[in-house]
């Protein structure tokens, strides 16, 4: 009898087939090893083989398929995982040669998506996700099942197969409908937590980057640091999508300059179109950032591969025009010296060692308040809407009713303080 402890890890096959499209082939598949290890899985081999084209029918050639299977049984495998994206008809056919069951790339990062979500909304989220991903592969998943001919338009002449696959879509349909409804409750929640914090004028910015890059220990070295609660860190482990949830943190350094600071879901190369659908919501935290810091795990060779999928990722959330800082996380490891290192808009930084954060904390400040600067107003009493806005849409550092009306100065843009310049008051009047 095993220990409760001893954890049985299923062992796969690593397949793909190259084609000259992909920018970095081995590079690819290695990061499929490094998502079969994240979704609990061990990497029995590896085969890949170089065609012209995939084969439509098997994905790679008959030949090879046939290498496969004999590999398969050898190493032991479980399961094969391709790091192509395969047909309904493909993981048919693979899975008849094989003799086991077969599933792509897509297939295990929902996997991986579906182990780590813990919150309500991300659980609704990946499922919304799997269950659109599955409904167009019901025909390969009823291969098995006979068809009887009969007149069209009657469900009631349609063979069991039919029928069963027409029931099973309606389910699966059915299904997508109640998620999306109760993901649209969620939602607006989310929308109205985000107004409150737009309202607020406290500058909102979102760290965004390839999955593993160190977001989440930037997030959290800045919580210990400036956090209203050091102990409001989050989930912070050395592997691929560690955490789906968004969190929000706000950082305050005591300079009247705080801002709030989100923690993002990870992208990755072919990251699912049906996964980002499905986390936009949750994404939209990006979309509405005043600032994008952009994480970079600098000690990865294939860094700037990463950077181009983070900015296409972002070009197709609708946010690849917001201003953004670029932060080469893990610097540690490239013996640069002198570090943290602060060039423009760019910043050289180790998270783990907590070296930079001063510094990119300092960055993030300057380039979100670049544009208020302090002022001071007398808003007579009864101008309440002007008052209402100021204290709305500034940070004020002091406050005090007077006789005339309410006195404050804050920070504010400039646009701001044009707007209200009939009750600016000089700082020569401040103690009149």
């Amino acid at each position: 009898m095993r220990e409760a402890a001893e954890i049985v890890r299923s062992r796969v096959l690593l397949a793909g087939v190259d084609t000259g499209e992909e920018n970095d082939f081995e590079r690819s598949m290695e990061e499929l090893k490094n998502l079969a290890e994240a979704a609990g899985k061990e990497v029995a081999g590896v085969i890949t083989q170089r065609l012209a084209a995939v084969n439509k029918s098997l994905c790679m050639g008959r030949g090879k398929t046939a290498e496969a299977k004999e590999f398969a049984e050898i190493c032991q495998a479980q399961e094969v995982i391709f790091d192509n994206a395969l047909t309904p008809s493909q993981v048919r056919n693979l899975s008849r040669e094989l003799s086991l069951p077969v599933s792509d790339r897509t297939d295990l990062i929902l996997e991986i998506f579906a182990i780590r979500a813990q919150t309500r909304e991300a659980k609704l989220q990946v499922e919304t996700a799997r269950l659109q991903y599955m409904l167009p592969k019901l025909v390969g998943m009823h291969e098995a099942l006979g068809r009887q001919g009969g007149a069209s338009g009657s469900m009631s002449n349609k063979g069991a197969g039919e029928k069963k696959l027409e029931l099973d879509r309606r389910k699966i349909e059915h299904r997508i409908t109640e998620l999306k409804k109760e993901l649209d409750k969620i939602a607006k929640t989310r929308r109205t937590q985000r107004k409150r914090r737009g309202v607020s004028s406290i500058p909102q910015v979102a760290l965004v980057g390839y999955t593993n890059a160190g977001k989440s220990t930037i997030l959290n070295r800045m919580v210990e640091k400036y956090g209203e609660s050091p102990q409001k860190t989050v989930l912070e482990k050395d592997m691929l999508f560690a955490t789906l949830e968004t969190n929000v943190r706000t950082i305050d350094t005591g300079d009247a300059r705080p801002f709030f600071l989100a923690d993002t879901v990870g992208f990755i190369h072919k990251l699912p179109h049906g996964l980002i659908k499905a986390f936009r919501s949750t994404l939209e935290e990006v979309k509405y950032a005043d600032l994008l810091v952009i994480v970079v795990d600098f000690s990865d060779e294939n860094y700037k591969r990463q950077m181009e999928v983070t900015f296409e990722t972002l070009k197709e959330l609708e946010a690849g025009d917001i201003s953004q800082i670029i932060v080469y996380n893990k610097a540690d490891k490239c013996n640069l010296e002198k570090l943290p290192r602060v060039n423009g808009t760019q910043i050289y930084i180790s998270a783990r060692e907590g070296i930079g954060i001063a510094e990119l904390v300092d960055l993030i400040k300057n380039t979100v308040y670049t544009d208020n600067q302090e002022y001071a107003f007398l808003v007579p009493y009864d101008r309440g809407e002007a008052i209402s806005y100021l204290l709305d849409h500034s940070v004020v550092l002091e406050l005090e009713y007077r006789e005339a009306g309410v006195w404050l100065k804050a920070r504010c843009s400039r646009r701001d303080a044009g707007v209200y310049q009939m009750y600016a008051v000089q700082r020569e009047d401040a103690e009149n």
